[in-house]
This record gives structure tokens, sequence and C-alpha cells, in this order.
């Protein structure tokens, strides 16, 4: 195992995270079983919250499906976007929480996704993740973010007068 997967599972143990993802997992009753990289998936989660296929809190994959589903090739790039938020938690620790909330707000209010410009997902990958890439700002957004791209009528102080 790589020195940064091994790194990150450090973190993520130190800063409470990976345990709070354990904690969820007997909780629900999932399976746990080891993954790649250093993750653990817990197989099997089935509460209605949150509706997503699966999520990762710390260095645990929490998943609705087997984690033979979640590993098969054709779900490589969903694992991987998973991974990245695991890293996320490394570096983060609980502090993911509120920021990847806050990022969740932004986004939906700007978007109506929850996703597609939240910076946490679009460092995870927005399309492995199952978000839409592009979508365009409400009109109340693109209004606002005209306003603050128009230059201003006033002058700079010290350039000349007109007249």
């Amino acid at each position: 195992m790589a020195a940064r997967h091994i790194a990150r599972g450090l973190l993520t143990a130190l800063n409470g995270t990976t345990g709070a993802g354990l904690l969820i997992a007997l909780a629900t009753r999932s399976r746990i079983r080891r993954g790649r990289h250093g993750v653990l998936i817990a197989e099997g989660y089935r509460l209605p919250v949150p509706p997503a296929t699966c999520f990762t809190v710390g260095s645990v994959i929490l998943t609705r499906r087997s984690a033979d589903w979640l590993l098969a090739d054709e779900r490589t790039e969903l694992f991987g976007h998973e991974h990245r938020h695991a890293g996320q938690y490394a570096v983060l620790g609980p502090l993911f929480w509120p920021a990847y909330w806050a990022a969740c707000g932004y986004s939906y209010a700007t978007t109506g996704s929850w996703g597609a410009r939240n910076f946490l997902e679009k460092h995870a990958g927005l399309r492995a993740g199952g978000y839409p890439t592009d979508l365009p700002l409400r009109p109340w957004a693109r209004r606002l973010r005209g306003s603050s791209a128009t230059p201003s009528r006033r002058r700079p102080p010290g350039s000349p007068s007109r007249g």
C-alpha cells in the first residue's frame, strides 16, 4: 500500500472520522470489508438517508450494495470518487461535515443541485459521483455575479476629470 494511503488512514483514524464511519456501519448492521487503498467498505447500508448508493465517512465507504459491486472494474471511477472524499476527511477531519453542508447549500441555492457547485464534490469528481457537471446558475445568482463583474462607473482616485 502506498505511503499516502497509510498516511490518510492514520489521519482519519486520529481525527475520529473513521471511528464515526465505523459507528454508523455498526449501528446500521452493515458488514465491514477491506477495500482497496486502505479504505473499509461497509456493505448493506439500509437507512433511507442519504439517498446516494454510497457515501464516505472518514476512511469508510458505506454502500447500499455489496463491496464486490463497488470494487467491480466498471465502478472504478465511483470508487475513486469516494476514495478522494476519504482524503478530504484526512485533511479536514470533523470540519468536513460543516464544510460539506455549507458547500451543498451554496450549490443548491445557486443551481438546484447539491453537487454541481459543491467544491468538495468537484474535487472528488462530479461525473464519477453521479452529479451534473455543467448546470447554469439560477437567475438571481447570475444577476448577482453579473453585477459584481460590471466595471464601476466611478473614476479611480487621481484620474483626470472630464469636463
